[in-house]
C-alpha cells in the first residue's frame, strides 16, 4: 500500500486543510524541487538556456491563465498583451531607478499588469463566454498597438526594442550579456517556485473556493453571498500579475531583449493551448502543458531524425513543425471532448494505479 490516505490521520484543522495532505506527495514534491536545483549544476548551457528557462517562464504564464480560465471560468485571449505590460513596466522601472535591484522590479511589474488586467476585466460582470473572449481579444490588439505607437515605453529608443542592461545580485551578473545560463535558471526557478506556492495556497483557500463557485454557477454563488464583480476582478488581477511577471522573465532572463511582436496574439493562443492540454483548473497541469507544447518540437527535432537516419531518410525543420501543429491540434480536440482536465487528470489516474498496484481498493 504505497500510496493511499488510509492510516494517515489528521489531528488538527491545519493538517486536514493542507495543500498536500499525503506524505508521499510532500516527499515527491521535495524530490522534484531538489532535482530541479541539481539540474543547474548537472545540465549544460543549452539545456538550461534553451529548454528549462523558457519552460519555467511559460509554465508561470500558464498558471496565470489557468487561475482565470480554469478556476474562475473566464476565457481570456489577451495573455500575450498582459505579459507585455509586465515586460515594459519592468523596463521602465529598472531604467528609471537603476539603484534598485531588478528582482524587486520584476515582482513590482506584475502589479502594473494586474491593474491593466482588472481594467479590461470590468466587462466580465455583464458578459461571459464568447463575448468576454472578444473583449480580451480587443485588449490584446489595443495593448499591442500601445507597445508600437508609444515610444516613451522604450525610452524613445530608435529600434523600438527592449534591451537587458547589466544587473547584478550580490556581485553576480543576473542580467545582461555577462549573466550565465546557470545563474538565470536558478533565479527563474526560485521565482516560479515561490509564485507557484502562492498560487497553490490561493486556489486551495477561501479565494479559490470563491473562484470555483463563480465558475460552476455564478448566480448561485451570488445568492450565497459571493460578490461576482469583486471576485472576477480579483481573478483578472491575479492572473494578469502572474502573466506580467512571466513577461518580465521572458524578456530579461531568457531573450535578453525583445520587440513588441513577441507579445502578439500567437503568444496568447500559445499559452491557452498549454492550459487546455495540461488541464483546466490544475496547477500541475500548467507545467505539463508547457512541457508538452514547448519541449515537443525540441524532442521531435532530436528523436525523429535519429530514428529515420538508419533507413537513409531525412526530415526537414518544416516537416517537424507541421507534425508539431498536427499533434497539438489533435490533443486539443481530444482533451476538449474527452477529458477537460487534460494531462493532469491522466497523471493523477496513472499515479494512483501505479503506486497502489498490486493492492487495489
Amino acid at each position: 500500500m504505497l500510496y493511499r490516505e488510509a492510516g494517515q490521520f489528521k489531528t488538527n484543522y491545519v493538517a486536514d486543510s493542507a495543500v498536500f495532505p499525503l506524505r508521499e506527495d510532500r516527499i515527491g514534491l521535495g524530490l522534484i524541487v531538489l532535482a530541479a536545483y541539481a539540474l543547474a549544476f548537472l545540465g549544460n548551457s543549452f539545456l538550461l538556456q534553451a529548454v528549462m528557462i523558457p519552460f519555467l517562464v511559460f509554465s508561470l504564464a500558464a498558471i496565470g491563465l489557468n487561475i482565470l480560465t480554469g478556476y474562475t471560468g473566464l476565457l481570456s485571449l489577451g495573455t500575450g498583451a498582459f505579459m507585455g505590460v509586465g515586460a515594459y513596466a519592468c523596463y521602465k522601472l529598472m531604467t528609471a531607478f537603476p539603484g534598485v535591484n531588478v528582482i524587486v522590479w520584476i515582482f513590482v511589474s506584475g502589479f502594473f499588469s494586474a491593474a491593466v488586467g482588472a481594467l479590461f476585466g470590468l466587462p466580465s460582470l455583464r458578459i461571459k463566454g464568447f463575448y468576454l473572449a472578444v473583449a480580451t481579444l480587443a485588449a490584446q490588439f489595443f495593448l499591442q498597438w500601445c507597445f508600437i505607437r508609444i515610444p516613451w515605453l522604450v525610452n524613445y529608443n530608435v529600434s523600438g526594442a527592449l534591451d537587458a542592461p547589466l544587473r547584478t545580485l550580490f556581485g553576480i551578473p543576473i542580467m545582461g550579456p555577462n549573466a550565465t545560463p546557470q545563474t538565470r535558471y536558478l533565479l527563474v526557478l526560485t521565482i516560479v517556485i515561490l509564485l507557484t506556492w502562492l498560487a497553490s495556497n490561493l486556489v486551495h483557500g477561501r479565494i479559490g473556493r470563491m473562484w470555483i463557485a463563480i465558475r460552476d454557477m455564478d448566480l448561485a454563488a451570488e445568492l450565497m453571498g459571493i460578490r461576482p464583480l469583486q471576485t472576477k476582478l480579483l481573478a483578472f488581477a491575479v492572473s494578469s500579475y502572474y502573466c506580467g511577471v512571466a513577461g518580465a522573465l521572458l524578456v530579461f532572463l531568457w531573450y535578453g531583449g525583445a520587440e513588441y511582436d513577441v507579445f502578439n496574439i500567437n503568444q496568447s493562443f500559445f499559452i491557452l493551448f498549454m492550459v487546455i492540454i495540461g488541464g483546466l483548473g490544475s496547477l500541475i497541469g500548467s507545467f505539463f502543458g508547457a512541457a508538452l507544447i514547448f519541449i515537443l518540437p525540441i524532442v521531435l527535432g532530436i528523436v525523429l531524425p535519429a530514428a529515420l537516419s538508419p533507413f537513409g531518410l531525412s526530415v526537414g525543420a518544416d516537416v517537424i513543425e507541421h507534425l508539431r501543429f498536427m499533434i497539438v491540434g489533435a490533443l486539443i480536440i481530444f482533451f476538449l471532448i474527452v477529458e477537460p482536465h487534460g494531462l493532469a487528470r491522466l497523471w493523477q489516474i496513472g499515479k494512483q494505479k501505479l503506486l497502489v498496484w498490486p493492492f487495489p481498493y
